[in-house]
C-alpha cells in the first residue's frame, strides 16, 4: 500500500518578545515573535516541519489559512509528490479559489509556503541529508523543473536559468568544501532593535565584536535625528573597519528616504535597507538613483518573485534579500536565487525572527555551492533569539553560519517549548504563553541581560 499524506498538525505559537523590546523597529515597536507551525505528516509515520513567521496579533489567521491548503495535499501518493516537487508546488500556488485571495501575494500564499517548506523538510530527512545539500545535489534540470516561469520569461527564461546552473556545477565540490570548512559570512541584528537603550546597544554592540561579527546592522526610521545620533555613536564605537548597515523598515516616503539616505552617508552604510513600501518599484528606482552609490536593500516583505524581478531588473535593489517564509517556499525562493544570479545581484537573506535563522540558512548555502558560487558581498542576517527552542538550531561561530549537517531544513520545534508557549485562546489581546500560564518565566535569550549588565564593567 503507498505512503499518502495524512492531516496536518497545525499550532499558534508565540514567543513574548515584546517584554524586552527583542525586534522592535519603526514599525513595529512590540513584537512578539510568533509561528503559524504545520507538521505535514504521511501514513507510514513520516514528518516534515513548516511555519509561517508573524510577530503576534494575526497567527491565527496564518493557522486558519494552512488549514485551507490542507485538503489539496491530504491523500496524496507521497513518492509521486518527491518525484516532482514543481508540479507540487504549482498545485498549491495555482489553485484556482486560493489563488483568489492573493493572487499569490499575503496570507495564503505564505501558508503554501508553509506547507511546501514543511514537505520539503520532509524530503531532506528521508534523504538523509541537510536541506542545503538535498539541493545542491540536485541536477541543473531537475532545479530548472521545480521553478515557475511564469510571469519571468521576459526576465528569465528556462534555459537562461539552467544555463547559470550548468555554468555553476564546475567548483561545485570546492565550494561545498570550502562552506563546511569555514562556513557563510554572517551579520548581526541584535544589537541594533530601536528599542534598545544607549547602555544596552553599546553593550551588545561590543559583544558582537567579541564574537567575531564584521558588520552589524542598527534600526532606524522613528527619528532621523535620532537615528543620526546613534548611527554616530555605534560607528565611534566599532571603526571605520567594521560594515554598518541600517534598516528603515519601510518607514520613510520615498522623498525622505533620499533626504534621510544623505543625512546617514557619512557613516558609510553597507546597506540601506526597506527604505520605503516593499511594493513601489518605482520609488525604489528613485532612490536608488538619487543615493547612489550607496546600496539599497529590500526583500523582507516582497510578496513573490514577480516584484522581485522588476526590482531586480530595474536596478532598483543592490541587496537582495530573500526571506524563507514570505513567499511560497523553497520553490519560489529558487526563482529569486536564479533572478538575482542573472542580474547580477547578491543575495543577503533576511533572519530577523523566531527560526528564520534556522531555515534561510540552507537557500542561502544552497546559492552559493549551486547557484551564485560565490561569497561576494553575501552575509546572512543573524539574530541572538530563541534558537534553543529548535532540535537543530543554527550555530553561528566567529560571525560565519556553521554548515548544518542533519537531515532536514531545521524548522523543528522542541516538544517543551511548544507545550509553554502555545496559545490555546482566541480572544483579543490574550498573552502568548496562555496555556502555560507562566507568561516570559522562561527567559529564552539569558545572556542578553548578561551583556547589558556588564556595562559597567566594560567601561
Amino acid at each position: 500500500m503507498s505512503e499518502t499524506f495524512v492531516a496536518f498538525d497545525v499550532l499558534d505559537v508565540r514567543f513574548p518578545t515584546s517584554e524586552r523590546l527583542d525586534g522592535s523597529d519603526a514599525l513595529n515597536p512590540d513584537p512578539d515573535y510568533s509561528l503559524a507551525y504545520v507538521v505535514v505528516g504521511t501514513t507510514a509515520g513520516s514528518r516534515g516541519y513548516g511555519f509561517v513567521f508573524t510577530i503576534g496579533r494575526g497567527t491565527e489567521v496564518e493557522v486558519a489559512a494552512i488549514r485551507a491548503v490542507e485538503h489539496l495535499v491530504v491523500g496524496l501518493d507521497v513518492d509521486a509528490v518527491l518525484a516532482d516537487m514543481g508540479a507540487f508546488s504549482r498545485r498549491l500556488v495555482h489553485d484556482s479559489h486560493l489563488r483568489w485571495l492573493g493572487p499569490e501575494k499575503g496570507a495564503v500564499h505564505m501558508a503554501i509556503g508553509a506547507v511546501l517548506n514543511a514537505v520539503w523538510d520532509l524530503y531532506a530527512r528521508r534523504a538523509g541529508k541537510p536541506l542545503w545539500k538535498l539541493l545542491a545535489d540536485m541536477e541543473p534540470e531537475e532545479l530548472v523543473s521545480l521553478v515557475d516561469f511564469r510571469h519571468l520569461t521576459d526576465a528569465l527564461r528556462p534555459s537562461e536559468a539552467l544555463q547559470i546552473l550548468t555554468a555553476a556545477r564546475a567548483g561545485r565540490e570546492a565550494r561545498e568544501a570550502e562552506l563546511l570548512a569555514h562556513g557563510y559570512p554572517a551579520y548581526t541584528t541584535s544589537a541594533g532593535w530601536l528599542g534598545y537603550s544607549d547602555d544596552k546597544v553599546r553593550a551588545l554592540v561590543r559583544e558582537s565584536l567579541r564574537a567575531g561579527f564584521t558588520h552589524l546592522k542598527l534600526k532606524v526610521g522613528k527619528d532621523l535625528e535620532d537615528d543620526i545620533r546613534r548611527v554616530a555613536m555605534v560607528r565611534e564605537l566599532v571603526g571605520p573597519r567594521i560594515a554598518l548597515s541600517v534598516d528603515a523598515n519601510q518607514s520613510w516616503s520615498v522623498e525622505q528616504s533620499v533626504e534621510a539616505i544623505a543625512r546617514l552617508a557619512e557613516f558609510d552604510p553597507q546597506w540601506v535597507e526597506e527604505p520605503t513600501s516593499p511594493d513601489d518599484v518605482l520609488g525604489h528606482i528613485r532612490i536608488a538613483r538619487a543615493v547612489a552609490p550607496i546600496r539599497i536593500a529590500t526583500g523582507e516583505h516582497v510578496a513573490n518573485r514577480v516584484i522581485f524581478k522588476q526590482l531586480l531588473a530595474s536596478r532598483a535593489i543592490s541587496v537582495c534579500q530573500i526571506d524563507a517564509c514570505r513567499v511560497a517556499g523553497v520553490n519560489e525562493n529558487l526563482a529569486i536565487l536564479l533572478l538575482a544570479a542573472k542580474f547580477g545581484v547578491p543575495v543577503c537573506p533576511h533572519a530577523g525572527g523566531v527560526g528564520l535563522c534556522e531555515v534561510v540558512q540552507h537557500l542561502a548555502m544552497f546559492d552559493f555551492v549551486a547557484v551564485s558560487g560565490s561569497l561576494g558581498g553575501r552575509w546572512i542576517e543573524y539574530v541572538d533569539h530563541l534558537h534553543e527552542h529548535f532540535t537543530v538550531p543554527a550555530r553561528v561561530s566567529h560571525g560565519r553560519y556553521l554548515a548544518p549537517r542533519a537531515p532536514g531544513s531545521g524548522a523543528e520545534l522542541r516538544p517543551g517549548s511548544i507545550a509553554q508557549y502555545r496559545r490555546s485562546g482566541t480572544l483579543e489581546g490574550q498573552p502568548a504563553t496562555v496555556a502555560a500560564g507562566h507568561r516570559g518565566t522562561t527567559d529564552p535569550l539569558p545572556s542578553r541581560d548578561r551583556v547589558v549588565a556588564s556595562v559597567a564593567d566594560d567601561e
